[in-house]
């Protein structure tokens, strides 16, 4: 028996974190999103939290594993 394997691939976007979980054959077997905050100090400026945006990778790659039910 052979073990599945996968690929997870992190989209970090200007207002929003991804996971996406590819099988073998690069068809997409789960994603996982969530929006951050987006900071705007000045016209034309706009800003982000290091620790938000850390954060919402970590909790979206926990998405993606929970709905493929691998680990």
């Amino acid at each position: 028996m052979t073990e599945e394997k996968y690929v997870l691939a992190i989209d970090e976007g200007t207002t929003s974190a991804r996971a996406i979980i590819f099988n073998h054959s690069g068809q997409i077997v789960s994603v996982g999103q969530k929006e951050f905050e987006q900071i705007f100090p000045r016209a034309g400026w706009v800003e982000h939290d290091a620790v938000e945006i850390w954060e919402s990778v970590r909790e979206v790659i926990g998405q993606a594993l929970s709905k493929a039910s691998i680990n």
